[in-house]
Order: structure tokens, then sequence, then C-alpha cells
């Protein structure tokens, strides 16, 4: 019985957290299809919002079809404008890449392009993955 209530506990304290953390996963890429990835968003104590982005099986940007330089982050915000979050730049065997960013607008959609120039402002080049369905 005591392990019985243990379980439903831990069970019921799991589904809380998770329910704390919203958990944003990136659609199929037709650009990139073994991509994968997902997006922890968090709200801090100061009202904004905390950003953590986890792809992985991203291929080099010099592999693709044309030839980027580099992966960028964007966000696509309530109001429709889009803000660029960073960039990404896949590693080690199952070419994994990551960041972390805080912004104050809440997020409506997240997506990856690859582009020529990681100093742009605006996203100009082929979007990779996204979180847009």
């Amino acid at each position: 019985m005591k392990a019985i209530k243990h379980i439903i506990l831990s069970l019921g304290i799991g589904i809380i957290l998770n329910a704390c953390t919203p958990k944003m996963a990136f659609t199929t890429s037709s650009v990139v299809p073994a991509a994968s990835g997902t997006i922890n968003v968090k709200k801090d104590k100061n009202e904004n919002y905390t950003l953590k982005v986890n792809v992985h099986n991203l291929a080099e940007s010099k592999n693709l079809t044309p030839p980027k330089n580099s992966y960028l982050v964007w966000m696509k915000q309530n109001d429709r404008s889009v803000k660029k979050l960073g960039q990404l730049n896949p590693s080690g065997k199952t070419l994994t890449a990551s960041l972390s960013t805080t912004t104050v607008a809440k997020p409506q959609e997240i997506f990856i392009t690859a582009e020529d120039n990681a100093e742009i402002l605006y996203p100009a080049g082929q979007t990779v993955l996204t979180t847009e369905k």
C-alpha cells in the first residue's frame, strides 16, 4: 500500500512539474529529414521567458544544398514580429546543438534557418526546422 502511494505521489509531482515547463517540438524537416529537437519554455521570477533549444542530427550547414554558413534560431512573437535568438553550431557524432536564451515576449513559434551570414537581422534563408504545424 505504501509503495502505491509513493508511485501515485511521484506521478503527480511529475505531471505538475511537466505542466509548469511547456515543451515545444520541431516538426519533421524536408531539408534535413533526420533532424529533431525540442524547446523548453519556462517563465522566471522576473516574468521573462527562458528558452532552451536542443536539436539532434542537424547536418552541418556547409553540407546543405546550396551550402550555408550558419544556422540561426528565430522566434515569432504575439505581434507577428520576428526576433533572432542566436546561432547553432552542430557538433559531435550525433550533430547536436543547443541554445539557452531569455526573452521578454512569450514565443508563439520558434524556427531555424540556414543563412549565408550570421549577422543578419531578419530571416532570409531556407527554414530548416519549425514548431509551426
